[in-house]
């Protein structure tokens, strides 16, 4: 049960939820280009193409990462399982550093002139997911609906026989 708690639990802040609108408002976009070819995106087909061809990633990584910036800023966005999402978030903005941005440099290409983009976006993303992490889902969230759900219960019978 304490593992359950560490993951929902969440206090009553706004913080919460500005972070969680925020994150999500920068990410779905990208997600919906992947996934949807919306926003002047490629959509699914030729993004799974250039995460295996372009990028050499296997095509269950080429996939999450779409499923992530998709449904992934969803469920940030209506807090649900909200820690979870976002600590994966944040291994999917390091792995996008490390891999592809991390060689171009701190500075997105504003002008459309340099070779890549450099990964000061992603380090915000990074930011927003880690106080998210640290902090929860805030209010208005599934979260911490259930958070109080089951603080309003005594689950313990319920419990008494799950592996520890």
């Amino acid at each position: 049960m304490k593992q359950l708690s560490v993951i929902f639990n969440t206090r009553n802040h706004v913080s919460g939820l500005i972070l969680r609108v925020t994150a999500a408002l920068v990410i779905l976009p990208h997600g919906c280009q992947l996934l949807l070819g919306w926003f002047g995106g490629m959509g699914y087909s030729a993004a799974m193409d250039y995460f295996t061809q372009t990028e050499g990633l296997p095509v269950m990584i080429g996939f999450l990462v779409i499923l992530l910036q998709f449904a992934g800023s969803l469920l940030i966005l209506l807090g649900i399982l909200t820690r979870l999402v976002s600590t994966a978030m944040i291994f999917l903005f390091l792995g996008m550093i490390v891999t592809t941005h991390w060689q171009h440099g701190f500075f997105m290409n504003w002008t459309g002139t340099e070779a890549g983009e450099g990964f000061e976006f992603h380090l915000l993303v990074i930011g927003l997911c880690l106080s998210l992490v640290i902090n929860g889902a805030g209010v208005y969230s599934f979260d911490a609906w259930l958070s109080k759900k089951w603080m309003q219960k005594d689950l313990s019978p319920h419990l008494a026989n799950l592996p520890v």
